[in-house]
């Protein structure tokens, strides 16, 4: 163990002198409470650390001493329906605050392990040697460390034990034997190995139009969610953790209000996973870093969740990361380079923002793991710009390492309409590879209906422009049935809300149903116009209330009254044409 004295403290980040080596990244303890740190710069026999709890107290002369390992955390079957800090330490069973220099500590609660070797199988790394089968969470594999293989040589039975006890011996190649539990630690800043990277395949589905058909999000594949204060980031991310279909949820908090945080806190374990009808925390970690926590560690927080991420990856589940917000972070990174004097880039930010940005997007990814199974882990990043500015740095170097864009639109959310997701300033460059799930769904058409949808909305923003210098009245009838057919859109289909106990969620097949009623009120509609049949006569007709409505009326096993409905359209357009050629004739 290396040691040190501190010379110069300055709130997190501190120097101190030693004639013995430390290494970059290692893990400190500093002063008499053997707070944590960690090594991030070295300038000769001088070494600078930023320490990841309050400093209060600590003052030149205190000591210093190095672990000799990096910045990790304890990984195991413990994490599910757990709430923990930004270094992942259990905040339920400590109160609010963790202790300052409160380690880890080894926990007595057991869980039922069942092994799946047995002695004299040959081990790798990554691979599974026995299940957790909690009551209370989703069943879980055992791993062997990523840095560990060998020939297992003994091997507990089934039974309860705690997750530091060891249950596995291997003898390496080299002879040694190592001793291994059902967790393990794994560096924070280091991704975990996996076998191969594989190409997306379907989506992350939410249960929100606006995202599963306008802008979709593949599985393993990166979005950003940006929007000012009152835009509803919280409320969606809330949302899509309880509806998306992946595995596990791991939910950071990263500097956020304490209001926020500690609403999520107190919703989170309330709510209902509707797909297993269990307790939603079952398969959820959240971390929560609220902003006058320490600084370093909401800088640290972010890479604590992906880790935990990818250890759910790693037994082969769908993993969807929800990081809230990673502005925060951003300002934290912001602030300890200030402390370190080093030259400021854009709006201050350190020059490696963009470079950290993309360290943590690209852990994103749709693998084939170590023990051969398929994993992927999704990550849905809220960014909260000052003023809504989208061209501030930390959006702008975001868009360059996520495929989806989800811009929250403070108009919108101002007219109660959400998702407040404005569908012109969003876009998502998965569509293209997701039409196999629409065709599989049973709506080839998916494509083009998602392009006409946008072409329409587009166009909608241009004739509003127009019509606010005219009148809405004064533009010919094809015109005006283009904002009648957006007005459609938006309400019918984009519109959704997550208090609906009807709408709060909708399926793929609902989803395709709403697509295809819309489409074919469109081509209706056009087809009046050219009889001629006026914009106003159309919109009065009494299936207009109900095809804004549809989605609140009609439940999700109630798909029958699609076809009523649509069948209802098409009589009151049949009837309202006929009139028309009547009274021209």
């Amino acid at each position: 163990m290396t040691h040190a004295t501190i010379n110069w403290i300055s709130e997190s980040v501190l120097r101190a002198s030693t004639h013995r080596p430390f290494r970059v990244n290692e893990t400190a303890l500093v002063g008499h409470q053997q707070l944590l740190g960690e090594v991030i710069r070295i300038k000769g026999d001088e070494v600078i650390i930023q320490v990841y709890e309050d400093t209060t107290g600590l003052r030149p002369g205190d000591p210093v001493s190095g672990t000799g390992s990096e910045l990790s955390v304890h990984l195991g079957p413990g994490l599910l329906g757990n709430i923990f800090d930004g270094l992942l330490r259990p905040l339920a069973s400590q109160g609010v605050h963790v202790e300052p220099g409160a380690g880890r500590q080894p926990s007595a609660k057991t869980y039922p392990f069942k092994p799946s070797v047995v002695v004299g199988t040959r081990l790798t790394s990554g691979t599974v040697f026995g299940t957790v089968h909690r009551p209370d969470a989703l069943a879980q594999h055992c791993l062997v460390p990523p840095d560990c293989e060998g020939e297992v040589v003994e091997i507990s039975p089934a039974g309860e034990y705690t997750e530091d006890h060891p249950i596995c011996t291997l003898r390496r190649p080299t002879g040694e034997t190592c001793a291994i539990a059902m967790a393990h630690y794994w560096p924070v800043r280091q991704p975990r190995p996996i076998a191969e990277h594989l190409p997306t395949e379907g989506p992350l589905f939410t249960g929100q139009r606006i995202l599963d058909s306008i802008f979709p999000l593949a599985c393993g594949g990166r979005a950003a969610m940006p929007g000012g204060f009152g835009t509803g980031k919280t409320v969606l991310q809330e949302t899509l953790a309880k509806w998306c279909d992946a595995d596990v949820i791991v939910y950071v908090g990263c500097g956020e209000r304490g209001n926020e945080m500690a609403g999520v806190l107190h919703e989170f374990p309330a709510l209902e996973d509707t797909r297993r009808g269990r307790p939603l925390m079952e398969r959820t970690v959240i971390i929560a870093n609220t902003s006058n926590m320490p600084v370093a560690a909401r800088e640290a927080s972010i890479y604590t969740a992906v880790t935990v991420a990818e250890y759910f990856r790693d037994q082969g589940m769908r993993v969807a990361l929800m990081a809230d917000s990673t502005s925060r972070w951003a300002e934290a990174l912001r602030e300890i380079s200030g402390r370190l004097g080093e030259l400021p880039s854009e709006a201050g930010y350190p020059a490696y923002l963009s470079s950290r940005q993309a360290d943590f997007y690209e852990r994103a990814a749709h693998v084939r793991t170590l023990n051969g199974e398929v994993g992927s882990l999704s990550i849905i990043g809220a960014v909260s710009p000052p003023s809504a500015d989208f061209s501030e740095p930390v959006t702008t170097h975001t868009k360059r390492y996520v495929r989806c864009f989800w811009a929250l639109d403070a108009t919108r959310a101002q007219a109660r309409f959400y998702p407040a997701i404005h569908p012109l300033l969003s876009y998502s460059e998965d569509a293209d590879v997701l039409n196999t799930f629409w065709k599989e769904h049973g709506n080839p058409s998916w494509p083009a209906q998602r392009r006409r949808f946008l072409t329409l909305l587009e166009k909608q923003a241009r004739l509003e422009r127009m019509a606010r210098i005219v009148g809405k009245d004064a533009l010919p009838p094809s015109q005006q049935q283009v904002l009648l057919s957006a007005e459609l859109i938006n309400e019918a289909f984009l519109r959704q809300s997550a208090f609906s106990a009807k709408d709060r969620f909708c399926s793929a097949e609902r989803q395709i149903q709403m697509m295809n009623i819309i489409s074919q009120f469109i081509d209706l509609s056009e087809a009046a116009i050219e009889q001629p049949v006026s914009v106003e006569a159309i919109n009065q007709l009494p299936i207009m209330r109900r095809l804004r409505r549809m989605g609140e009326d009609i439940a999700e096993d109630e798909m029958k009254k699609f076809d009523q409905l649509r069948n209802d359209m098409l009589s009151e357009f049949t009837q309202l044409t006929r009139s028309a050629a009547t009274n021209a004739s």
